[in-house]
């Protein structure tokens, strides 16, 4: 039985019963972009592991599963930044990534445990796994000059099947850049699916992100429409895609890390040169897939997928297809 006294201690959720019955105490609120020491009575914060556009990241230990012996009680904790934890729908939005990303149950895409808020502060946060490895961006610190074949298409085609089963549930990714993937210990990841979205007509009831309000794309990465105020669509997220999978092959943006805008005035796309690593096939598929319109832009991220799935053509074969 939970005494009186113990029970403002845990969530809202877990009262909501009880709630429906007992008059609501007032709680305090802390003043905005002020984060607790302990979040929700149990998951006590370590240490800063990153800021994305909107969400930051914590290392924490887990009190409760601490208490009953686990020699790993630590996960990673997600909240809004400072910045965005001011927005009077601020929690709603950190939960309408929450119910996206829950959706999502693959090897290669970031496990998430739960949403929960912490009712003195008033701040939501997501509980995932903790994640140990590089990020791709890091990678690409290490390697300026790209990856050979080999290990480029060892990293593409896990990235591609996480956004291929995404986009087949619906889920839109909408950030998709080297520092949003892990070689984690046990696989890559794909993860921050803070501005994401479904797709038209799944779970209508969900709040969207307001993109006249908040502009968080990352320009070098986002698709010329996106710029231009379209609506994410799946078609952004594969540009997204070839621009990373480009910077890793050959250890430099596409367009010199310029916007598509930008890009597009200088016509760098005139520019492009295929790595020497990376089969004809997959550089023509990755070309089309880095089209500025999105018009031009027709292909999809399973055909992506099937373009390095596919072993490149022996030079036999090659010789035989010129004679």
């Amino acid at each position: 039985m939970i005494e009186a006294a113990e029970a403002s201690d845990l969530t809202y959720f877990a009262l909501a019963a009880t709630a429906a019955r007992e008059p609501v105490r007032e709680t305090p609120r802390q003043a905005p972009g002020e984060l607790p020491e302990v979040l929700g009575g149990r998951y006590k914060i370590e240490r800063l592991l990153g800021v994305g556009g909107m969400g930051a990241v914590y290392r924490a230990r887990d009190l409760l599963r601490e208490q009953f012996g686990d020699p790993e009680p630590y996960v990673a904790l997600k909240t809004l930044s400072d910045d965005f934890a001011e927005y009077p729908d601020a929690n709603a939005l950190l939960y309408s990534e929450f119910a996206l990303t829950a959706r999502l149950s693959h090897p290669n895409v970031v496990r998430l445990f739960g949403f929960e808020v912490d009712i003195p502060s008033q701040r939501a946060f997501i509980t995932l796994e903790l994640l140990r490895g590089l990020t791709l961006d890091q990678l690409l610190c290490e390697r300026p000059e790209g990856l050979p074949w080999d290990e480029l298409r060892g990293i593409a085609i896990p990235l591609l099947e996480a956004l291929c089963y995404s986009h087949q549930l619906g889920v839109l990714h909408g950030d998709l850049k080297p520092s949003n993937v892990m070689l984690a210990e046990d696989g890559l990841r794909l993860f921050d699916y803070g501005l994401g979205q479904p797709v038209e007509g799944l779970l209508p009831g969900l709040p969207r992100l307001c993109r006249s309000r908040i502009a968080a794309w990352t320009p070098r990465y986002a698709a010329l429409e996106l710029l231009e105020g379209a609506p994410l669509s799946a078609a952004a997220d594969v540009y997204a895609l070839a621009c990373v999978l480009v910077e890793l092959a050959s250890g430099q943006h596409p367009f010199r890390r310029l916007s598509a805008k930008q890009a597009k005035s200088m016509e760098l796309d005139r520019q492009l040169q295929r790595p020497a690593q990376v089969p004809l096939h997959c550089w023509q598929a990755l070309r089309t897939a880095l089209a500025f319109d999105e018009s031009q832009r027709q292909i999809d991220c399973s055909e992506l997928l099937d373009a390095f799935r596919r072993p490149p053509a022996s030079r036999l074969r090659r010789w035989l297809g010129k004679a």
